[in-house]
């Protein structure tokens, strides 16, 4: 037994306790246990003082607005764009601000069984085909906010799939290669799936002979213009494409916070973020990068502007010129 004096604060004892036992729930694939929400509060008090809300997609950024939250995450970085310019879910710019964005490279994937003849995303609309497509389960998910977007570029809608006679369905998660969703596609059950985390299952939807269909370059520059990035799915990472297909961007996991959060906070969150970057886990090897995750770059996009306080903390550090 330890000494009493190398006994550790009782209060990160029980903090770190919560946290992990959360982390380990929210791991699973029960889509009934799928975030996480820290409360702080001042000893003594019933005064709860930050609200940390660890999740994926755009309830978070309701929170930070609305202060019921002071810092939370959302993946990819185009979510949190969406917000800050006011697209997407939103009629008007929400006041959203990064501390940081987590290193993650990601594609937007759309994988076709190679017998709908499809060649393009654009040949959906060329064709009137009747696609029935596989996409993320909620309905809030960035991807599916991202979609409407693409296929308005593309010139078409999903009511115009029903219209043709597809069947486009929001079902399950991700398309894991041992998932149903991913069977269904290989049987031809499905035509098509939409999802990220290219890394996942590309190399397996290719091995069953699936085709990644390209975005053109003329959807793609009306999508640049509001905001989005493109991307490329790589031969050089995917080898059995036949070459490098153009699609959007769907890298980056940012941290934020409101814009008008205290200074001060911001740095205490900047600092505790970099002190505990040993214990965090992420894509790559290591401590979680938090040098470079101020900075832009294909894994951590910089989309929204960093919060002042951020920018002068991690300055400080060196981390920026």
């Amino acid at each position: 037994m330890l000494a009493p004096e190398h006994w550790p604060n009782p209060i990160t004892t029980r903090s770190l306790v919560m946290l992990q036992i959360a982390a380990e729930l929210v791991s699973g694939t029960d889509m009934s246990i799928m975030q996480a929400k820290v409360l702080l509060k001042a000893q003594g008090t019933d005064n709860w003082k930050l609200s940390l809300y660890a999740t994926g997609a755009f309830d978070g950024v309701d929170a930070i607005v609305s202060g019921e939250a002071n810092l939370a995450t959302i993946n990819p970085s185009v979510g949190l764009m969406l917000a800050y310019k006011g697209m997407g879910p939103y009629d008007k710019p929400q006041p959203v601000r990064t501390i940081g964005v987590i290193p993650s490279l990601d594609q937007y994937v759309f994988a076709v069984r190679p017998d709908t003849g499809l060649m393009t995303v654009e040949d959906i609309a060329t064709r009137r085909f009747p696609l029935r497509v596989s996409m993320r389960g909620q309905r809030n998910h960035c991807l599916n906010i991202v979609l409407n977007d693409i296929t308005a570029a593309a010139g078409f809608t999903l009511n115009d799939l029903r219209k043709w006679g597809g069947d486009p369905r929001y079902e399950a998660l991700l398309p894991w290669p041992e998932s149903e969703k991913f069977k269904a596609l290989v049987r031809g059950d499905l035509d098509a799936i939409i999802d990220e985390a290219a890394y996942v299952w590309v190399d397996a939807a290719l091995d069953a002979g699936m085709r990644i269909l390209p975005l053109s370059e003329a959807t793609v520059k009306k999508l640049e213009a509001i905001g989005y990035r493109r991307a490329y799915l790589k031969k050089s990472a995917f080898p059995k494409l036949p070459g490098d297909i153009l699609t959007l961007d769907f890298s980056g996991w940012p941290i934020f916070v409101h814009s008008e959060l205290p200074d001060a906070m911001v740095a205490r969150l900047c600092a505790a973020l970099e002190a505990r970057k040993h214990l965090i886990g992420w894509e790559g090897e290591g401590p979680l990068p938090v040098e470079r995750m101020c900075r832009d770059a294909e894994d951590t996009p910089q989309q929204v502007p960093l919060h002042p306080a951020a920018e002068r903390y991690w300055r400080k550090r060196g981390y920026l010129a």
